[in-house]
């Protein structure tokens, strides 16, 4: 695996991580297999993806509970990263609502601590901005815990360039979490500075969640294939007739992946690690087979025809959320 910095603390990670959220929630719940998970981020860990991504929400804490049972024996070889700051009210509901409060902050580390049986979290994000907090407030609180050992590294996650600044104002800036794929590019919006711009101009790392836009880009999806409780099931971007509409994005990619001899998922993530230095997609998956598959994008290597061909991609119909 080649590696990549992490921000600005001196140490290398693998240019590709492991988003573990599937593992709990959101995505085909009926599938979901504790053992199994265990063994891909192991697996992961084997194969050089060290970063490994979670965060108190996703299904109530299990999620962090999951990956401190399969890091355990191995601390020193992962990079842990949680988030706080999206307050879980019901499970099945997924009825939620933010609080960035230190207090709440206080109670969410020590919380995250003991499920991920760690003594210290790597790498801690806001997950999401509360605009009832200022931001001051809840980053010089992260800060304290920076200070105080608890905390090693601090990041935000899908905050604007903006807000990034006035944190990195106050204490630096690690990492910034948000989405960006093929057919999610906000990030890359020039004309509101772009958060990866302003992460390579700080030495910040930009940690692209959804790099396979939440699988479809893989080309392996089908309209209608989700049950109930998946979160595709009434995502926009996925009901049939967008699902349809947007083939001809997959179509291209699949031209290029041809190309290459690889996999539309290895191409989609190679566009992505192209597209700055200090970006490290966290493709997430529970399967060993599709882990393999998304490390292995690391050696991948567009041309200038697949990067011409991918930019002429049709806009997405239906919103990302």
């Amino acid at each position: 695996m080649r590696l990549r910095s992490l921000g600005n603390t001196g140490i290398k990670i693998g240019s590709i991580g492991l988003g573990c959220m599937g593992m709990s929630w959101l995505y085909q719940e009926s599938s979901r297999d504790d053992e199994r998970s265990v063994r891909v981020i192991n697996e992961a860990l084997d194969l050089g993806g060290n970063l490994l991504d979670t965060a108190d929400l996703y299904g109530a804490g299990h999620n962090e509970t999951l990956l401190g049972r399969a890091i355990a024996g191995r601390r020193e070889e992962a990079v842990v990263a949680t988030k706080f700051g999206i307050v879980l009210e019901d499970l099945q509901l997924r009825a939620a609502h933010r609080d960035n409060s230190p207090a709440y902050l206080r109670k969410a580390v020590e919380a995250s601590l003991r499920r991920l049986n760690i003594d210290v979290i790597d790498l801690y994000y806001v997950h999401r901005i509360d605009p009832a907090v200022p931001l001051a407030e809840t980053w010089g609180a992260m800060a304290e815990l920076v200070e105080r050992g608890t905390v090693r590294w601090i990041g935000l996650s899908e905050a604007t360039v903006a807000q990034a600044r006035e944190a990195h104002a106050i204490h630096p800036v690690t990492a910034v979490q948000s989405e960006l794929s093929l057919w999610t590019r906000d990030a890359l919006d020039d004309v509101s500075g772009g958060m990866v711009g302003w992460c390579e101009s700080v030495g910040a790392s930009f940690i692209p969640f959804a790099p396979l836009g939440r699988g479809f880009l893989s080309g392996t999806l089908r309209a209608g294939q989700f049950e109930g409780s998946d979160f595709r099931a009434a995502n926009p971007r996925f009901g049939r007739a967008a699902m349809e509409a947007n083939q001809r994005i997959v179509d291209v990619i699949r031209e290029v992946a041809d190309r290459r001899s690889v996999t539309p998922a290895q191409v989609a993530i190679a566009w992505t690690l192209a597209q700055g230095e200090r970006v490290v997609p966290i493709p997430g998956t529970k399967n060993s087979r599709y882990l393999r598959e998304n490390l292995a994008a690391a050696e991948v290597t567009l041309t200038e025809e697949d990067f011409a061909d991918l930019d002429t991609l049709p806009a997405p119909v239906g919103s990302r959320y």
